[in-house]
């Protein structure tokens, strides 16, 4: 019999400004052996080991005043806790992206180590995805991490890689895999 792994007890909500900084709390560490490049217009996954511990230094230094500003220009700021703790959150930004003014930036989601594998990435991608619906967007914009896990995850979901990357968002990010989710399901 498969066992499937079930999470109780947590809450998805917005989160106020003062809780930007418990961002930072969230333990992303993660082992990854595989990553996906970009070749001619095709996924390439190639082997590649990395143990990553935490956030980046300087990461919280460099993003927190993105975040606020986003939050300050009516962001979608989305929370799960447990247990009072803050374990995921998935932000976007509502502001219009170059190529795609229709769209909203789908610019930051992680999940805790501890409360990986119960759903809880996928619940708050369609209570953004939600949000944003309501707040007149046709699609997300997703800059990612090329990491097998975040872009397996993000395709899963419906995004596929934008045929036009947005150079502003692309020259911020040209290691990241640059994808659309229109949510009328149209190709890019």
């Amino acid at each position: 019999m498969v066992q499937t792994k079930k999470l109780a007890n947590f809450i998805i909500r917005p989160l106020g400004r003062s809780e930007v900084m418990d961002i930072w709390h969230i333990d992303r560490s993660e082992i990854i052996e595989e990553m996906y490049r970009l070749q001619d217009g095709q996924l390439v996954l190639e082997p590649r080991f990395y143990d990553v511990r935490g956030w980046p230094e300087g990461e919280a230094e460099i993003y927190t005043p993105i975040l606020l500003d986003c939050y300050d220009h009516d962001g979608i700021f989305l929370g799960a806790e447990v247990d009072g703790a803050l374990v995921a959150i998935a932000i976007t930004d509502v502001r219009p992206v170059g190529l795609y003014p229709e769209f909203h930036q789908l610019g930051f989601m992680h999940v805790d180590k501890a409360v990986r594998g119960f759903g809880l990435a996928g619940e708050l991608y369609r209570n953004s995805m939600a949000a944003a619906k309501e707040a007149g967007a046709k699609g997300f914009y997703i800059s990612a991490t090329p990491t097998r896990r975040t872009i397996d995850f993000y395709m899963k979901q419906g995004a596929e890689i934008a045929a036009r990357p947005d150079p502003v968002l692309f020259e911020r990010e040209p290691e990241d895999i640059h994808l659309i989710h229109r949510f009328n399901g149209e190709a890019s």
